[in-house]
């Protein structure tokens, strides 16, 4: 159904997988729609609760944006921009999933790509791999990933190092900035990522959504605003179907029947 990445959904588990790898998956204009449009379908279909993202290959993860088919089909300054700016929405779409996404980072995660790994919510990488900002090396700067690789890591003052550098780290150095949640040999990297999304796709999907929802929007807010808003959430949360079924399941001492209600 796409061009440049792949998607299929097996046991509530929705996997996108960027196909580009002659190109080391880097993001093009057509791949940037594909992926919208994909993220967009799996946050509404009732099958999907999991949401998996990885790239073809074993090299790399995503190498950052790429946009020489702009460039060659003579797109004009303006029309260059917007389709630059789809990657600033799409990171809007990654925010506003009812879905958990996992990164399955399989190769190198660079520039733009370093930011699709550091958006999931659990990402884990093989210890093989490389992180980086590279743009710098070419006279650009990591604009639209800021935004998203501030607000997790451990040290600001690290990753302006990395971006005005240019710099490439190790797995075990994005682990301890954060950026990556686990770091596995390369065998066990889809055990790994198996695991995790087994057990959040065994969880009820209305728990994830609204939790994982209240996670970003009290991310920003001052700390008493915060619990306000987080009272509120405790207050819907406790009213669904799914408490209810969760409790008695547990009492009853059987697997719950989730309604994701």
């Amino acid at each position: 159904m796409y061009q440049a990445i792949t998607a299929d959904v097996r046991d509530k588990v929705g996997t996108i997988t960027l196909s580009r790898e002659e190109r080391r998956n880097a993001i093009s204009p057509t791949m940037m729609n594909a992926l919208m449009d994909s993220f967009t379908k799996y946050n509404d279909d009732p099958n999907v609760v999991v949401i998996v993202l990885t790239g073809a290959g074993d090299r790399a993860f995503c190498s950052g944006g790429d946009f020489a088919e702009s460039i060659a089909a003579g797109a004009s300054f303006v029309e260059r921009y917007e389709e630059q700016r789809q990657f600033a929405e799409f990171f809007k779409i990654i925010i506003s999933l009812k879905k958990p996404l996992v990164g399955r980072i399989n190769g190198h995660a660079m520039g733009g790509g370093l930011g699709l790994a550091a958006a999931c919510d659990i990402a884990v990488a093989a210890e093989d791999c490389k992180f980086g900002t590279p743009e710098a090396n070419v006279g650009l700067f990591p604009y639209i990933i800021m935004a998203t690789l501030l607000r997790i890591t451990t040290s600001p003052k690290r990753l302006l190092e990395m971006m005005l550098a240019g710099e490439r780290i190790d797995a075990q150095e994005a682990l301890q900035l954060g950026l990556v949640n686990h770091v596995v040999p390369r065998d066990q990297l889809d055990m790994k990522v198996d695991e995790i999304a087994g057990k959040l796709s065994s969880k009820s999907p209305l728990t994830l959504r609204l939790g994982r929802r209240a996670f970003y929007t009290m991310r920003d807010m001052e700390y008493e605003k915060a619990l306000e808003y987080l009272s509120s959430m405790l207050a819907i949360n406790t009213a669904a179907e799914d408490v209810a079924e969760g409790i008695a399941s547990f009492i009853e001492k059987r697997e719950p029947n989730w309604k994701g209600k």
